[in-house]
């Protein structure tokens, strides 16, 4: 049968959503980034944060960053370019992920602004930078592996927040301080920032 190209209702005309039916954005990923020093509780507000996504039927996956250098970053060192090319790693698989519709969660002391920034830029506005203040002091005192005491008495090189810088972001969407917030606590703050931008319901 001969179909006269005429007779062909345009795209939009012909697959229109039914009355009443929303229309999806363009993708409803998002990148979560934790940011903050090592034992600031980035790890555990990850997994609780991936809980809830779960919870709501949302595909999500986490990339630690303890994880991620023993895989997709093995060889890397902590010199500040080795840090810089495994923060913007994850930051690609990150927005990989985020544009197909799955909610990225990261969690990396990423300690240089510069670099974070960069993997901002990739995500063109679907990003909440999350950090997790906590002070060294407090930091040493919950340390079970004795990683800050070793760090202070020289005994470990680059650790960052003591032997090496952290820089703080200075705009974060979300600031949680783990030293006096409960776990709960952080995780009511994150949702009710997520739900305010529109990237939840």
């Amino acid at each position: 049968m001969k179909i006269d190209a005429g007779q062909l209702a345009p795209i939009d005309e012909r697959v229109a959503a039914p009355s009443g039916a929303r229309v999806a954005r363009a993708s409803s990923g998002f990148t979560l980034w934790f940011t903050g020093l090592s034992g600031a509780g980035k790890t555990t507000l990850s997994q609780r944060m991936a809980d809830e996504m779960h919870a709501r039927g949302r595909k999500c996956e986490v990339l630690d960053g303890d994880v991620v250098r023993t895989h997709l970053s093995k060889g890397l060192g902590f010199s500040k370019e080795d840090r810089d090319t495994n923060i913007r790693r994850i930051g690609w698989v990150c927005q990989l992920l985020a544009r197909n519709d799955i909610v990225a969660i990261a969690a990396a002391i990423s300690p240089y602004r510069q670099v974070r920034d960069e993997v901002r830029a990739m995500h063109h506005g679907n990003f909440v930078e999350v950090y997790v203040n906590c002070p060294v002091s407090v930091l040493a005192e919950r340390d079970v592996k004795g990683l800050y005491k070793r760090a202070m008495a020289g005994e470990l090189q680059n650790f960052t927040g003591v032997s090496d810088p952290y820089e703080p972001p200075p705009s974060p969407e979300v600031i949680v301080d783990s030293d006096r917030e409960s776990v709960c606590e952080c995780v009511a703050k994150i949702m009710a920032a997520l739900l305010n931008r529109g990237l939840l319901e």
